[in-house]
Formats: structure tokens, sequence, C-alpha cells
């Protein structure tokens, strides 16, 4: 099949194996349109640090002028120390901490609201295009995905993103600007002993933080995957609700569910005790550099070479750091969990679109609305061909019925149509609209051309305007009503209490199977194709039902360009045309009455249903169905 790359996106990497650069660097992408807010918010980080470096430096001063006062105290002259003090510049400090510290504050705040806008825009811009892009997929992807483990490693996804530029700016980078602040301040105002400490604490508790977190990756990893698959399990048992209460088989779903639950009990408790051992460690190795560093300060501190006011600049110096380095074990953590998480949405938009546009494709330009098949031949897997050699045409404004048993490639004429899958190049035959060949237009003005009611109507799990609306969004409610009208499902919306504000529930279940259906009319004439599509539309509906909607189909299939799917064949006796299909080929066509006297497949398929409910096919004979001669 055809590989074009998306028309609006650039063309997606295969996927493979990927590294937390390699996971950063997407991202950049999504924060370079706010460089310049970025910049300033740097700056201000910087700033903030700068003045958390003041404060012990403040404070270190204050304490040395607060030493003569102990002098004048052990003279037995205290009465004049608060007099010394003020003169000694001392209060004036005092106002210069409070600053200093408030100036840290303030700088942070700053960061913080400058950077707000970067974070959310960016997690937005990456959501949206995730979304986008799983819209995109073929129907093959979607098929083999799991709903409930795919939306959680979105949210995770679009979580991480949020905590890796949280914990970068917020946490590490500040953390690394003022190690480089004090390191320098050590190196210049004392001596390189205690930079050298400092360093050698930093990069010891690094290389074992880095160390003990990447062999505890792989049960963080465990934990998401068993997270995501009792999701998935939780998710289909419940949508699958009705499935599971007629076989009474609660109690297999939870025991199904309790296993995936039980494994990941048992990858958290292992995670856990790793990360206690990793606690203790870390704790150790500041421990050991604050002794180092302390007893040093002491001795200077006793020879005279330090001042009181040094040994508290230093003890803080060394708190002021090893308390957001503490954190920064956790930090770390958590970010690797979200590089983690990242790369598993990021992942998703490295699937290939199996079905993308070609390069500039042009629209759709329906003029009569003549679909022709020319030598169809497609299958789902390589071993199996569904679709052999078919051809057939449907002139413009009229309606070509196909018939056959299950599983003769009926439904798979449908997919092709809306380009759910393309067929190949050359071998696969072609499919056209008014001569053009669907795969070089755009699918967008595809899918615009074509209406379809389903065989089952899948609603979203929202009102019943909503549902009919959804066929033209831009519809007034004038228009939408006129739709309900026309499907003969006004007078029924109009006796429920709310209205047409009555939610539908979960896929519709609320509503009973003639309900969706007019439903699903409603919304196709709304939309308003000038191409329609039933596929097997009444065959879940009574015979009385049956032929009430098909009434309707009919109507809105006038003037039309129609293709009809199906499998009861008292809903087709009308088609100008009819394909009788068997294992993927036509095997014949004709009208009815011609089917009919060629006794074959089609006589025998006849004979078969009208023994079964003859009183369903002798009234499709008896009334002539509206809008056909």
């Amino acid at each position: 099949m055809r590989r074009f790359p998306a028309s609006n996106e650039p063309a997606l990497p295969a996927t493979g194996p990927r590294n937390d650069w390699q996971t950063i660097v997407s991202l950049l992408p999504y924060l370079s349109a706010y460089k310049w807010r970025v910049a300033f918010a740097l700056s201000c980080l910087i700033g903030a640090k700068v003045a958390n470096l003041g404060v012990p430096i403040v404070m270190k001063h204050i304490v040395d002028g607060l030493a003569p006062v102990r002098h004048l105290t052990a003279l037995g002259r205290a009465e004049h120390a608060p007099g010394i003090v003020l003169m000694g510049g001392i209060g004036l400090l005092v106002v210069a901490y409070a600053a200093v510290r408030l100036s840290t504050s303030l700088f942070t705040e700053l960061r913080e609201i400058l950077f707000s806008k970067v974070t959310e825009s960016a997690v937005r811009q990456l959501a949206l295009k995730v979304f986008r892009h799983l819209h995109a997929l073929s129907l093959r992807f979607h098929l083999d995905r799991q709903t409930g483990g795919m939306s959680r490693d979105i949210e995770r996804g679009t979580r991480g993103i949020t905590q890796l530029i949280s914990y970068s700016l917020y946490s590490i980078l500040p953390t690394l600007v003022e190690v480089g602040l004090v390191l320098g301040f050590f190196t210049v105002k004392y001596e390189a002993y205690y930079a050298l400490v400092t360093l050698a604490a930093l990069a010891a508790y690094i290389v074992f933080t880095v160390k003990v977190t990447e062999w505890r990756t792989h049960f963080r990893r465990t934990m998401n995957e068993l997270d995501s698959r009792a999701n998935s399990r939780a998710i289909d048992s419940l949508l699958n609700y009705e499935t599971v209460k007629y076989f009474g088989n609660e109690e297999w779903e939870t025991r199904r569910y309790d296993e995936n639950l039980h494994r990941y009990r048992a990858a958290a408790i292992k995670s856990q005790h790793s990360l206690s051992a990793l606690n203790f460690g870390q704790q150790a190795i500041i421990g050991t550099g604050l002794v180092f560093i302390l007893w040093r300060a002491t001795q200077g501190v006793m020879a005279g070479k330090l001042t009181l006011g040094d040994l508290v600049l230093i003890n803080t110096f060394m708190l002021q750091l090893y308390i957001p380095l503490n954190f920064l074990g956790v930090v770390y953590r958590e970010l690797k969990q979200s590089l983690t998480d990242m790369d598993r949405m990021f992942t998703l938009l490295t699937v290939a679109r199996e079905v993308p546009d070609a390069p500039d494709a042009p629209a759709l330009a329906v003029r009569g609305g003549e679909v022709r098949f020319n030598r169809v031949n497609f299958a789902y897997e390589p071993a199996r061909q569904i679709l052999h050699d078919v051809s057939f045409t449907i002139a413009a404004g009229t309606t070509t019925a196909v018939v056959g048993h299950s599983g003769s490639g009926k439904s798979t004429l449908a997919r092709l149509m809306f380009r759910f899958y393309d067929l190949e190049r050359g071998a696969g035959g072609a499919i056209t609209i008014d001569g053009q060949d669907i795969r070089d237009v755009t699918q967008d003005s595809l899918r615009a051309s074509i209406g379809i009611v389903p065989q089952d109507t899948v609603l979203f799990n929202d009102s019943i305007y909503y549902n009919i609306a959804y066929g033209r969004p831009s519809a007034s409610r004038d228009e939408v009503i006129a739709a309900a009208r026309a499907a003969h499902i006004h007078a029924f919306i109009e006796s429920l209490p709310k209205g047409y504000d009555t939610p539908v529930g979960e896929r519709g279940l609320k509503l009973s199977g003639g309900e969706k259906q007019r439903v699903a009319i409603a919304r196709t004439l709304l939309k308003g194709p000038p191409i329609l599509l039933f596929d097997e539309a009444t065959s879940a509906l009574d015979s009385r039902s049956e032929r009430a909607i098909q009434h309707e189909l009919d109507s809105i299939a006038r003037d039309r360009t129609t293709l009809v799917i199906a499998h009861r064949l008292s809903t087709v006796v009308h088609a100008q045309q009819i394909i009788v299909m068997d294992r993927g080929r036509i095997v014949e066509r004709g009208t009815h009455a011609e089917l009919l006297e060629a006794q074959g497949h089609y006589a025998q398929m006849w004979a078969l249903q009208q023994q079964r409910s003859p009183e369903v096919a002798d009234a499709a004979v008896v009334e002539p169905v509206r809008g056909h001669s």
C-alpha cells in the first residue's frame, strides 16, 4: 500500500528504541514558540538564586557585628551595647536580610508566572497533536488497540510534560545554579578544601542516585504496564457490561482484574523496597560530606582563622545545598518516570499513517455521483484474500444493492469506499467517483460526500440533539429538528421528559434499536451528502420496524447515488441493480426479477428467506417503496 506523508504534518519516524535525550528533543519544538518568555523566566531563576546566596552572607555579617556586644557584656558595659549595635549598622543589615529574602520570593514567583503559559501551552499543543494523529490512523490500528491502556498512556504523558518542565525549571536547574555559586564563593572567600569536599559529596550523591534509579526504572515500567493492562481489562469489561451479565461472568471478570492488581502489587512492593535503599544511601552520603565540612570550619574558628559568622555562613550554605539536593533524588526519579511516560505518548506519534493523503491532493469534486469499482482486489492480511476482481458501476442517482452470505466481503466494500483502507496500486484495482480515483483526493472531502447508516449505530454518550447534530455540527437548531422530522423521530423525542436534551447513555444503549437507527438516519439527512451507503441498516430490527425504516431509507435515497449492503433481500427488491457476492466474488447481477428468473444464488436465498419470513417478502413485493419506479 502507498506510504505518502500526510499533507499537513511532517513524515513520522519509524517506531524504535528511544532514549531520554530523544524524548527531550521531541519536546523542544513545543517550547521554542515561547523562547523570550523562557529566557525571562531563566533570568528570574538566576536572580532568585543570587538573592538566595546573599541571605547567609548578610547573616554572617549580622553575627560578626554582634560579637562586640558579647565582648562588651563580658566587660560589664552591656548598657552601651544597643547604641553600639545601631551605630555599627546591624539594624541596616537586618533590614537588608529581610529584603534579600523577599527578593528571593519575588524572583521565584515571577519565574512561575512567566513559565506557566509555556507549560500549559506545550501540554495543550502536544495533547491536541496526539489526539489528531490517533484519528488520522487507519482502522487497522484502532481495531488492534486497547482503548483503556492507550488513554492512560496519553494521560500520563501529558502529566509527564508538566512534571518534566516543573522539575527541570523549579528544582534541578535552580539547584545546579546554586551549587555553582556556592562552590565559587567557597573557592574565592575561603579555601579550596570546602569546594572540593562539597563537589565530591555532590558527585557521589548524583552518581549513586543515577545508578540506583536506573536499576529501579524497570520496576516503575513494570508497574506502568500492569496498571495500563488492569485499566484496559476494567474498561473493556465495563463497556461489555451486558455481555458480562448475560453469561453471569461477574466473578470471572473480577478474578481477571484481580490477577493484574496482584501482579501490580508485587511490582509496587519491590519498587518501595528499592526506594528505601536509595533514600538511606543518599542520606549517608549527605551526612558524611557535612561532617567533613563542619569539622574543618570548627577547627578554623578555634584557630582564629574563621569567625563565628563564617561558621554560620558555611553551615547555612551546606543546608541550602543539601536540603534541595535531598529532594533532588525524588525529583530525578520522578523526572525519569515523566520521561518514560512521555516516551510512550511520543511513540504513538511515531505510528505511521497507513492511509495518508497524497501531497497536494485535491478535494473530491462530485458532479453526478457515479461510483465505480474497477477490478478491486483486497486482503486485510496477505494470507487471506477478501475481494477478488470485483467490478461494478453505480450510475449517478441510482441504487445498487450488494447481497450475499455473511463473510462474502460486503462490508469491506463500505470500508474501502470510506478509505479506511487503501487499495494497492496496480494489482488492487481502483474505486472512482465521477472518474476520480479516491486514493488521489483528500479523505476529508471524500467522507464529506458520503453519508452512512451503519448496521450497528453507535451513539456518543451525550444528548439526542448532539448525536443528530453530529452529522453537521454547524447546523442550526431548526435544521436539526427538520432532520429529525424527516426521519420520523421528532414526535418520539418530544414525548421524552427532557426532549432533545435527553441523554442516550453509553453507546446509545438507552435507546432501542429502531430509535438509534432513526437517529442515524436523521444524522445522515442533516449531513446531506450526494452519495449514500446503507450497511445492513435494518438487520437488527423486527419486521414492522424494518418496513417503516426501509420506507424512510428509500425516501432519502431518491435522486442520490446509493449503495445498499443487505442480508435481507426484502429490503433491496426495488434496487435498479443487485450484486450477488459469494466468497469475495461477484457471482450474479441484475434486477430482482431477472435474478429470480435466473434461478441461481439469489433465487435460492430468496426462497430460503421467504420460507422463514413470508410476510416480509410478500410485503416488499406488494408495497412499492416510495421514491422508486
